[in-house]
């Protein structure tokens, strides 16, 4: 049993794993269980304003606590910088378009009119997006991607800006106006990644999902994930971490940055066997050169949310 939120992007994940499985391993059962999550339930508050962490993953991973199910299928992007103890990450499935996307009323990023209304959720993109941009207006928006684009085409917006791979996956890549480049718009950390969650102790699952587990993409997000947890900060705190790969070679490139659109931005370089330990360099390279000041800057703003628009 796979323990899933009930979103449409959700579901495609998830569906997209149990098929895999079942191919994998012939006569499988796998059935999902549809799991509502307090991130899901509250669609009438910013997300800054109900507390971030764990919104899309505790209810899930209580049903696995509970052995209702065996496994998890997340966003990478999603998860805490840390798991509970009793739980582990039985495989990260390869990464596809890590990219952010925005979809515009009015053109491309640098085309946007003065002032333009743009829909995010995300402080890491609202800061980035700042730094580009200061005349912009990032407004909080809510929703699943079908939501967040009806908002955008009944006038709420003039853009929004979501992940790539989630409207690659569902089919609406034709919406994108521009992908931003990681030059541009540096990616959540893990983004593009899906995880795979299981009790540590559950090797018959671990053994069914190795199959799965793209090591290239699980030393990327070991880095990313080191980084958020050496920061101590949530996974939609205003940071960003993202590590490529040349050959053996690691880079990881790690920002902060503050809502008036200042950023800090670092890279550190290693070997991909050392994955955990640049992502924990970059969060010390990020601190000493600024960072720690412009996080805790930013953190402390963070309870006065976005307005969000009015409609109607």
């Amino acid at each position: 049993m796979i323990g899933t939120r009930a979103s449409q992007l959700a579901l495609w994940q998830s569906n997209h794993v149990k098929d895999r499985l079942c191919a994998l391993h012939p006569g499988l059962t796998v059935s999902l269980e549809r799991i509502s999550t307090r991130g899901d339930e509250i669609q009438d508050r910013p997300l800054a304003a109900i507390g971030r962490n764990s919104l899309f993953v505790a209810e899930i991973e209580e049903a696995l606590r509970s052995r209702r199910v065996r496994l998890a299928v997340h966003s990478a992007k999603d998860l805490p910088s840390t798991l509970p103890p009793e739980f582990t990450i039985v495989a990260y499935s390869e990464r596809v378009d890590p990219r952010d996307a925005l979809i515009s009323r009015a053109g491309r990023l640098a085309e946007l009119p003065h002032g333009a209304r743009v829909g995010t959720s995300s402080p890491r993109r609202a800061c980035q997006l700042k730094a580009r941009r200061p005349d912009l207006v990032c407004l909080d928006i809510r929703g699943n991607v079908d939501t967040r684009l009806a908002k955008l085409d009944r006038g709420d917006y003039d853009a929004i800006v979501l992940a790539a791979a989630g409207l690659t996956r569902l089919g609406w890549e034709g919406r994108v106006t521009e992908y931003l480049e990681p030059e541009t718009m540096l990616p959540a950390v893990a983004q593009g990644i899906l995880a795979i969650e299981a009790h540590a102790d559950d090797a018959e699952v671990a053994a069914l999902c190795a199959p799965l587990d793209h090591l290239a993409s699980r030393r990327r997000a070991e880095a990313e994930r080191a980084f958020l947890a050496a920061m101590g900060a949530g996974c939609n705190a205003p940071l960003a971490g993202f590590a490529t790969l040349a050959g053996s070679t690691l880079t990881m490139t790690a920002l902060v940055g503050a809502p008036d659109g200042r950023l800090v931005r670092v890279q550190e370089h290693g070997a991909l066997t050392d994955a955990v330990t640049i992502g924990e360099r970059a969060a010390a390279t990020l601190e000493r050169d600024g960072g720690a000041t412009l996080l805790a800057e930013a953190l402390a703003q963070s309870s006065g949310a976005p307005p969000s628009p009015t409609h109607g």
